[in-house]
């Protein structure tokens, strides 16, 4: 054999093996850009397990996310996970996103009411782009034996409570009022002048109910310490820091409210140049098994859209779960949309007026 000979051939070896490793390397790691213990090892380590696929987990924020995927095109990962309101908005101006392929997603696996939501909320020109993973709510936090007679937002206003009330002067509390006024603010985000006359009227009871309120709380460990202390009986707070406080004093928990708890729900959406993309559908089928749900769940403290995963939980959340959300309740959550240009200016006034009436 010739030396040329040999030079040809050992080129040829090397680029066969450089291709299939190579190859090896795309089919087998999925690259996830997602948030703090959305994937924790354990669950990692049971999916390269099952699959024989590496999960490479990026952790980072909406922000973060859409700055990463704009700077690339959407590449550079397989699988992200924006919060529902924050991916149509960003595709529509960005185009980082790809469709969901909803065949391939094991849907008997999701709370019904939550996928529905997600795909609406995530719908551009016909196309959904995300299907849900983990979610939070705001609602009442109450002392149950001395705040009994709240059932609503509105009812942090009544005598009963005057005084010992507390919630933020942010937009949840404008739309959780509303909602409890009997209006849909949601549903006025098309048009500008329709929601300032909603804010209008919530400014007004914000305003009424000032007497009522022991402090607008700003940091979450300020608010608990008024719940701990007595000093506030009852809130609108977040669903974790009623079961946190839970723990320690049987009365205190989060309800849902009357009208519905605020819900925010954290996706699953496919970059635009996904290299991965059946590896991301088999990440998300895997994770919304209950008992990996569960999992999750540990890491992450909040709950998964996996239908059944609340069964799975360690025993004492999942009463805290089960007692907050019956399954009406849970059905009715309202869904936070994309937030339409403009909005954040006329609530922000409202905000400001509440804040500076006597």
């Amino acid at each position: 054999m010739t030396t040329a000979t040999k030079t040809i051939r050992l080129a040829l070896v090397a680029g066969v093996a450089l291709a299939f490793g190579a190859g090896a390397v795309q089919a087998e790691t999925l690259r996830l850009l997602t948030w703090g213990g959305y994937a924790p090892d354990a669950v990692v380590k049971m999916f390269k397990a099952e699959t024989g696929i590496d999960v490479e987990v990026t952790k980072s924020n909406n922000e973060e996310m859409i700055a990463k995927l704009r700077a690339t095109g959407g590449g550079g990962f397989d699988l992200a996970q924006p919060s529902q309101d924050r991916v149509t908005g960003a595709q529509s101006e960005h185009n980082i996103y790809k469709p969901i392929d909803l065949s391939k997603i094991d849907s008997a696996k999701f709370i019904t009411s939550m996928l529905e939501a997600t795909k609406g909320n995530t719908t551009l020109d016909g196309k959904v782009y995300g299907v849900p993973h983990i979610w939070g709510t705001s609602g009442l936090v109450l002392d149950r034996s001395k705040a009994g007679s709240v059932k609503d937002y509105t009812d942090l206003c009544g005598d009963a409570v005057k005084g010992k009330v507390s919630y933020r002067l942010k937009r949840p509390t404008l739309i959780g009022f509303a909602f409890a006024m009997g209006m849909d603010p949601f549903a006025a985000y098309g048009d500008k002048a329709k929601y300032q006359e909603v804010m209008n009227k919530v400014e007004a009871k914000l305003i009424d109910c000032k007497a009522n309120v022991k402090a607008y709380w700003t940091g979450g460990d300020a608010l608990l310490n008024l719940l701990r202390s007595g000093e506030v009986v009852a809130a609108m707070a977040w669903d974790t820091g009623g079961w946190k406080l839970n723990k320690d004093n049987a009365n205190i928990t989060f309800v849902a409210p009357k009208s519905g708890a605020l819900g925010w729900i954290d996706t699953f959406a496919l970059p635009r140049k996904t290299k991965a993309e059946d590896a991301a559908y088999k990440w998300i089928n895997f994770v919304m098994q209950p008992k990996i749900a569960a999992m999750i769940t540990a890491s992450a403290g909040n709950f998964t859209a996996s239908k059944g995963a609340d069964a799975f939980a360690e025993d004492a959340l999942k009463k805290r779960f089960q007692d907050s959300f019956p399954q009406e309740a849970i059905d009715n959550i309202k869904w936070y949309p994309p937030v339409p240009a403009g909005l954040e200016d006329i609530e922000g006034k409202v905000l400001d007026r509440v804040k500076a009436a006597k």
